[in-house]
């Protein structure tokens, strides 16, 4: 019997294939706690901020697809795929809300304490790591494209943006490498948490190509597969909670 793969279902099986065979290597060595280790008795969580979410859409592409959506469908795989991997996960939201508090008039006061209440939730949990996902858009040029990770003032998180890059690189940025970079103090939650912290933009919604593949959920499991399997590897290629080797 033959079996006919199509080129782009090949291509996600290899990455199956990859994150499970990394996995296991990492089981192999001992080391499937990420070098996230600020204190032994107690574990890492994986704190994982679908942004936006509610009536914040974030940003929304030319044909109206706003990026919340794509946000939480990627991030509930990443918690899942970590979960799978033996990591303690927890997420900011699980559903298309807004985390703020009740009884807030204006849409600016929400958002404002929606923002507030991420950064406690990432402040209240201990040893906590924080990967943002979300969605970028530059309509200036439309054909920008291509996935991008951001990583805050915090031990560890260049690091840990650096690995998460190299697997998006290999995963979705084909032809198109990105370098990570730091993100600047304008980003109210990756400022004020005191947890290493790296934000994924995981594409352009101003770009009508990637917008579609955004939207597609075999592509947005292949972005949770590439930043569950950088962060993973971060573990090993770090000495407990610096530099790489």
């Amino acid at each position: 019997m033959v079996i006919l793969l199509r080129k782009r279902d090949l291509i996600f099986s290899c990455l199956f294939c990859c994150f499970f065979f990394g996995l296991a290597a990492v089981l192999w060595r001992g080391s499937a706690v990420p070098a996230f280790h600020v204190r032994e008795e107690v574990p890492v969580t994986v704190v994982i901020d679908p942004g936006h979410g509610g009536e914040d859409g974030g940003a929304v592409s030319p044909s109206g697809v706003a990026e919340s959506q794509i946000n939480l469908a990627v991030s509930l795989q990443v918690s899942d795929l970590l979960r799978f991997a033996g990591q303690r996960t927890r997420l900011t939201r699980s559903g298309d809300v807004t985390i703020c508090d009740e009884g807030l008039d204006t849409m600016r006061q929400r958002k404002t304490s929606d923002l507030k209440n991420r950064v406690k939730l990432v402040e209240e949990t201990e040893n906590a790591v924080l990967l943002s996902i979300h969605q970028n858009s530059l309509p200036s040029s439309p054909v920008t494209h291509g996935a991008q990770v951001f990583w805050n003032r915090r031990e560890g998180a260049e690091a840990l943006a650096v690995s998460i890059q190299e697997a998006l690189n290999t995963a979705v940025n084909a032809g198109n490498g990105k370098h990570p970079r730091q993100i600047p103090d304008s980003i109210y939650l990756m400022k004020n948490i005191t947890a290493p912290g790296v934000l994924v933009e995981c594409g352009f919604l101003s770009n009508g190509a990637e917008t579609e593949r955004l939207q597609d959920p075999a592509y947005q499991l292949r972005l949770a597969v590439a930043v569950a399997a950088g962060y993973l590897n971060a573990g090993t290629a770090e000495n407990e909670f610096g530099e790489p080797e």
